[in-house]
Formats: C-alpha cells, sequence, structure tokens
C-alpha cells in the first residue's frame, strides 16, 4: 500500500504547490489550455522590477535609493574597515586645541564638539557633500599623501560675518545661488589654515608631520584626491559661535594614513608591540648587577700539534714577555681593555691603559 503524497504535505506547502502550478500554466498555456511540445512546464521570466530588485538598483518612494540584493551585499563588505582607537584620540585633542584657536582667531565664543567619526568610500563622501560648500585641499608632507576639509556654507558665511565684526545675536545672512566671492575664501583659507595647524600639533606626539594647504575648491570634482572607491576616514566636526556656526568635516583617505597605521591601532600612547617594558626594564637593570669573569691573557704562542703532545710536567714554554710589556683583559672571547701588570701590597694587579671595546 503508497501512501498518498499529498498527505504528508502542510497546508503552507501545499498552497505554494498550487502557486506555482498556475503560474506555470499561465506561462506555458498556448491559448488553448495546452502546455507547449518542449514540456509541460516552461520557465517563469522576471519583469524589469524584479531584475532591478535582485540587482539593488531600485528605488524607493520619493525617488530615494534604497539598497537591496546583490548592492546591499556589496556595500556590506566595502564599507567595513578596521578601527583605528590612537585616531580617535587625536581627533579629540583635536576638539579641545581647535575650540582654544578659534577662540583666538573670531575673538568670540567658539565651542567645537566632535560629532562621529566614521568610515566611508571616498566616491561616497563626494557625492554627499551638501553644497554650496568650500573643500580645502591639504598635504601631508611626510606621508606624501593628501586630505581634505570641508568647511559648508553655514560655517563659511558664520566665519565672514564674524571677522568683519558682524553684530551678535542675528543669524549670518546667506545669499543661495551666487559663488563666493574672493573675501570670503580668503576669510576660508585663514580659517583652514588654523584648523590645520592644529592637527599638525595633535599629530606631533604620535608621529612628526606637516599639513600644508594646497588650494581651495567649490566644486567637489576638482577635489578628488583619492579614487571613488577607496577606503577614508571622516570625522565630523561641530562649531557653534553662540547662535552662528556651522560644521567641519575632515576626511583622510586610509592612503594617507598608512605609514602611520601601526602606530594608530594603538590602544594608549607609547604601547609596544609585541614588547613587554616592565620586563625589558628589569632585565636590563639585573644584567648591570650580573658578574662576568675576566681574564688577564699575558701573551700568546702557535706551538706544533706533535711537540704539544710531547709535553711532560717539568717542561717549559717560554713566554715572549717583559714585566714592562702590555696585557690584554678578555671577557670570554671579546677583548675588553689592555693594560700593565704591577704589585699593589701582596697582589699582582692590571693598570688599565687602552680600552679596546667601543
Amino acid at each position: 500500500m503508497i501512501d498518498d503524497p499529498e498527505e504528508e504535505l502542510s497546508e503552507e506547502e501545499k498552497a505554494a504547490a498550487a502557486a506555482w502550478g498556475d503560474m506555470a500554466d499561465d506561462d506555458g498555456d498556448g491559448g488553448d489550455g495546452t502546455a507547449p511540445a518542449s514540456g509541460p512546464m516552461s520557465n517563469r521570466v522576471l519583469d524589469q522590477d524584479e531584475i532591478d530588485s535582485l540587482l539593488g538598483i531600485a528605488k524607493g518612494e520619493g525617488g530615494e535609493e534604497k539598497t537591496s540584493g546583490i548592492q546591499a551585499m556589496l556595500n556590506s563588505a566595502l564599507v567595513s574597515y578596521e578601527r583605528l582607537p590612537m585616531l580617535e584620540i587625536v581627533f579629540d585633542r583635536l576638539v579641545r586645541m581647535l575650540s582654544t584657536s578659534l577662540r583666538n582667531f573670531t575673538s568670540d565664543n567658539v565651542e567645537v564638539s566632535l560629532d562621529n567619526i566614521t568610515a566611508i568610500r571616498f566616491g561616497d563622501y563626494l557625492n554627499s557633500i551638501p553644497l554650496p560648500a568650500m573643500l580645502g585641499v591639504f598635504k601631508a608632507e611626510e606621508w606624501d599623501n593628501y586630505g581634505l576639509l570641508m568647511v559648508d556654507s553655514s560655517l563659511t558665511y558664520s566665519i565672514v560675518d564674524v571677522l568683519l565684526g558682524g553684530r551678535r545675536g542675528t543669524a549670518a545672512m546667506r545669499i543661495e545661488g551666487r559663488p563666493y566671492t574672493t573675501i570670503e575664501r580668503n576669510l576660508v583659507e585663514r580659517l583652514v589654515n588654523v584648523v590645520l595647524n592644529d592637527l599638525t600639533a595633535t599629530f606631533d606626539p604620535l608621529s612628526p608631520v606637516t599639513f600644508r594647504f594646497e588650494r581651495l575648491e567649490t566644486n567637489p570634482r576638482f577635489a578628488a584626491i583619492a579614487r571613488p572607491a577607496n577606503a577614508a576616514i571622516l570625522a565630523r566636526l561641530r562649531v557653534d559661535m553662540e547662535d552662528r556656526g556651522g560644521r567641519l568635516e575632515l576626511m583622510l583617505p586610509y592612503a594617507t594614513l598608512e605609514p602611520v597605521r601601526e602606530l594608530l591601532l594603538q590602544m594608549f600612547m607609547g604601547e609596544k608591540f609585541g614588547r613587554d617594558s616592565i620586563w625589558e626594564t628589569h632585565l636590563s637593570g639585573e644584567l648591570w648587577q650580573t658578574e662576568v669573569n675576566i681574564n688577564a691573557v699575558l701573551d700568546e704562542v702557535s706551538v706544533p700539534l706533535n711537540e704539544v703532545l710531547n709535553w711532560k710536567p717539568g717542561s717549559r714554554l717560554d713566554l715572549e714577555v717583559t714585566p714592562d710589556s702590555m696585557i690584554e683583559l678578555r671577557c670570554g672571547d671579546v677583548r675588553l681593555f689592555n693594560g700593565q701588570m704591577g704589585r699593589k701590597g701582596q697582589h699582582i694587579a692590571v693598570k688599565l691603559q687602552d680600552r679596546l671595546i667601543k
């Protein structure tokens, strides 16, 4: 007796089988309800929306891009970069120093805060920059690579307003749709130099480096300092001047940080990879207290082996030395000093003359 296979299927499995059967009938009918000659069922063809969804190029409501499918898997793999603990400490120090420097620069009450530090692809960052904005391109001289400093429009107008004597308590005027003037560019360039000087000082305890201002751009396409797919570190800073302010964004490609990558992986300043400084200090201290044997060598002669074999108790070996000859002091096979032999009280002594080991 053979059991009916439909009895072993659950209700959900039966419903799924029926749905696939209906789709097969719809795709395979020739108009008269008969299946094509190639077989009882034909492969279902995906429409364009399903293909776009599979590839991850579909858009959500309102035209917003929605990451899904293969594109979501690629993004999750590409944006996962290693964490650099020491870099977070460097940026924290930059915030403290920049607060003081900007107070002196603007003669106003300035507060700088660090919003976040993220890893991002360089191309994605350029596409996400809110325009209009000013992009300062700078070079790390010792590392022979570049970085990017973005000053948004709010901070640009606020700096111009503060430096040119704008009244407190009034928001900076923003005029959209026009390029930045020469005065605005020059004032922002001064601001960028202040930030770069503090950034140089913050990296100094870790690795001496000089960040030199290169140029100021308003079009992100002209500020391409790395390939779009390259990894980069992005630090977002918030600058508040009472009721005015804006954002600074500091972008450093991983290629720029590669010369100091090992130092940035440290958990705290002065960490030595694979070394125990406490044990090294203890070992070096004990070595200075170690007792060693010093041999005073009067002379060395070469004797044939057959003559050595004929030596007997009472045989005499003549050394070509005199009481005024120099002798050597050795520790093992290492020659340490030359000296002259003499007597002190009831003991034979050696007076050191020349140091042989440097």
